[in-house]
């Protein structure tokens, strides 16, 4: 039987919201009514779910010349994911939201929107892509907006041209040794322009919400514990701004989890329901020295790396004065690609811990474990 929210969960839903968050959502392989079995009992007990859109649904579209790759355009009739988990908001801000073009995208906003699930992150426009959705729960109003750091050239939205929000990084190499051959430390910064519109988005969703969530689209895929040094100065500049909670993603492997003046950012909840193309051999043994990471060969279509079956729900209360609880549920993917949600007293439960404190032993948190959940603190 699927997992479910406890009898103890669910009197505390009465004493706020309930905001359960996934990572990256978009299998390219048929048929989709069988991926969220394992997981659709536990988000139904969501008062609002958030998940991120990897891909774009539509019939049209060119393929980009510089884009990630075909595999990002998926049939109109495989959005029907998004609905089956009962999903209210979703980000396309990803990497590979205008990989077939604008048109691509606005069909995809367009789709998910007539499902009655709210979008963020993308538009016609700069102006539209940086706008909230705001979601009302007894009588508390939750704000999403979201944005993307991993964007080619020309995804970004502008005054008059479809894209995404964009929180982009300049990198620079420093040389750090006078030994020739040495390499260098690589060190990021985001662009002021972005991070300054974000700020302002924030401010101005938060005097018309309670409560302010931030999805991010970013980082540094495949590899473990990598954090670039762009995400936390990003992250601490949301949370000045007056973001209650950060939704990270993209790095298809989960990452650190900090807590910033008592606000939580979960830098990668990783997968959640996606698949990929099976790599060739020759493919695999370059993608593992280029990310010093294993392939799973039980799962050659979550081609990320070993870690990439590991993932997490975030879980928020959330109260009219801010987030009154942060936790995650750990989850495991199976070989069939359905997230699986572990329970307490399960090994592979206590294994995922320990994975969350290795990945973010370098950043403030501390964990607790409360019965089916990990409960976040400072």
């Amino acid at each position: 039987m699927a997992p479910s929210l406890s009898a103890r969960d669910l009197n505390m839903a009465k004493d706020g919201v309930v905001l359960l968050g996934v990572g990256d959502v978009g299998p390219i392989h048929e048929p989709m009514d069988g991926y969220g079995a394992l997981a659709r009992a536990t988000l139904a007990g969501g008062d609002i779910r958030f998940g991120q859109c990897e891909r774009v649904y539509s019939e049209r579209g060119s393929l980009q010349i510089h884009s990630g790759g075909g595999h990002s355009r998926c049939k109109p009739q495989m959005a029907s994911i998004f609905g089956d988990c009962g999903f209210d908001v979703v980000s396309v801000a990803s990497n590979h939201a205008m990989d077939w073009g604008g048109d691509a995208l606005i069909d995809t906003i367009a789709l998910l929107r007539g499902k009655g699930i709210a979008t963020v992150g993308g538009g016609r426009n700069l102006e539209e892509a940086r706008q909230p959705a705001i979601l009302e729960r007894d009588g508390v109003k939750v704000a999403f907006l979201a944005y993307c750091s991993i964007l080619r050239e020309g995804y970004a939205a502008g005054h008059k041209k479809t894209g995404v929000a964009p929180l982009r990084a300049h990198t620079y190499y420093r040389s750090f040794d006078y030994q020739a051959g040495v390499p260098p430390m690589v060190v990021t910064m985001p662009y002021e322009e972005d991070l300054e519109a974000m700020a302002q988005d924030i401010a101005q969703a938060k005097r018309q919400a309670n409560i302010v969530v931030v999805s991010l689209h970013w980082g540094i895929h495949f590899i473990p514990r990598m954090i670039a040094d762009y995400q936390p100065i990003a992250a601490k500049a949301a949370f000045a701004a007056g973001a209650d909670l950060i939704l990270g993603h993209h790095a298809h492997v989960p990452k650190a989890i900090g807590v910033y003046d008592g606000k939580v950012c979960l830098y990668s909840l990783s997968n959640f329901i996606m698949s990929g193309t099976e790599k060739a051999p020759d493919a695999a043994r370059a993608f593992e020295r280029e990310y010093s990471v294993e392939l799973d060969p039980d799962y050659p279509r979550l081609p990320y790396g070993s870690d990439a079956k590991r993932s997490l729900i975030a879980k928020a209360v959330l109260g009219r004065g801010g987030v009154k609880r942060a936790s995650f549920l750990p989850v495991l993917i199976d070989p069939q690609l359905r997230p699986e949600v572990l329970k307490g007293g399960d090994p592979r439960f206590q294994d995922a811990v320990d994975f969350m404190e290795w990945v973010s032993e370098d950043f403030p948190h501390r964990f607790t474990v409360d019965g089916d959940e990990v409960v976040i603190g400072a």
